[in-house]
This record gives C-alpha cells, structure tokens and sequence, in this order.
C-alpha cells in the first residue's frame, strides 16, 4: 500500500479517549477503504496513540509516542508494529507563536509545516483571550490547513480540515523534490497528531 497518496481521517470524541478513523480517499476526499484505526488516550504525562488494524484493537499496525514529558516542542517518533522507526516530527515552539510550524523527516522525505492561512492561525491563539469573545471563538470548528514542503519548495503533504461539526481531515501526500512519497502511516500520524495537538 505505499502508493496511496490521499486519506480521510476522521475523529470522535469520548469521554476518556479520542478515537480515529483512518481510511484511504477516492478523488472526491470521500473515506474508503479502512486502513487503520487509533485511539488517543487522554490524561498521559507523554502523547502516545495506537493505530490499529481494525476496531477490533486485537493487531497493533503502528504509532507514535513523544520523547518528553507533555512539552510544546517535543519530538515525537512513529514506529511501525515492531517499534522500528518510520520518522519523527517535532512542533516548532518559537516560530508556532505566530504560526504552527511542524518539521518532519521519514525515511529521506524532509519537510517543514505551516498554517496556510495567517489570519486563522492568529485568530486561534489571540481571540480566546478576549472576554465574550474568546469564550465564542473556542466554540468554532476552525477550518485549519496544514501545507509541508521540501528544502527545495516542493509541496509534500496538505492536511485540510473539512468543515463539518466532528473533525474531519483529508490528507494529500506529493512526491517530494526527489520524487519521494511519504509513508501514508506517517501522514496518518502527523494528521493526528495536529488534531491532538494544536489546541497547546
């Protein structure tokens, strides 16, 4: 399955964990075939998600888990079902002031990551700490999207979040400048990993 090169992932919220959907896209964004499924545990001194084979949670596919104890710009390793390393990606806490930025290396695919939009990655960080105001603004589903690119500019991987009331997200993996593809388990990760994480 390393030709795959769109996922829609989709995410429910529980009580006591985050549960995701990770599916294979048709040209549409339209979820298709099932290709794993995750569960993020909350209340965890280090972020650590499972992916599994099914919902079944009997076959353990791949994962991630962060170095450090809770941390803005911790390095997070994915691993495959035997723990051998797939890649890792790390939050960029000076430059995610202004704008999220994530850089990424899997295998010999390296990226950078950003908010597309300026204004929305300033309207989430600045609005809730207006009165009234930030109480409603945190109320929004913001419709973030994410865009990766090469040392030499070349467009990697996009995750857009889609505007429907759960979260939603349609993954875009580009050969890189070398003609690379990333890992679809890697994108799934990262896509994850940006739902689970923005709201630090």
């Amino acid at each position: 399955m390393n030709d795959i090169t769109r996922l829609h992932v989709r995410q429910k919220v529980t009580v006591m964990v985050n549960q995701y959907w990770v599916s294979a896209a048709d040209e549409a964004g339209s979820a298709r075939q099932l290709l794993a499924f995750a569960q993020q545990k909350r209340m965890k001194l280090r972020e650590e998600v499972s992916f599994f084979t099914d919902e079944s949670r009997r076959e353990v596919a791949f994962g991630f888990q962060s170095r450090q104890v809770i941390d803005m710009a911790a390095t997070t390793d994915v691993f495959d079902a035997h723990r051998n390393p797939i890649g890792v990606f790390r939050k960029d806490a000076v430059k995610s002031l202004l704008n999220s930025t994530w850089h990424i290396t899997a295998g010999n695919v390296s990226a950078t990551g950003q908010e597309r939009s300026q204004n929305v990655a300033l309207a989430r960080r600045f609005g809730d700490m207006l009165p009234i105001v930030g109480d409603v603004m945190g109320l929004i589903p913001w419709q973030f999207h994410f865009d990766f690119t090469d040392p030499a500019g070349t467009s990697v991987l996009s995750v857009e979040r889609q505007r429907k009331v759960r979260d939603n997200y349609l993954t875009t993996i580009r050969p890189d400048s070398n003609g690379t593809l990333l890992d679809w388990r890697f994108a799934a990760a990262i896509t994850v990993a940006l739902d689970a994480f923005q709201g630090r």
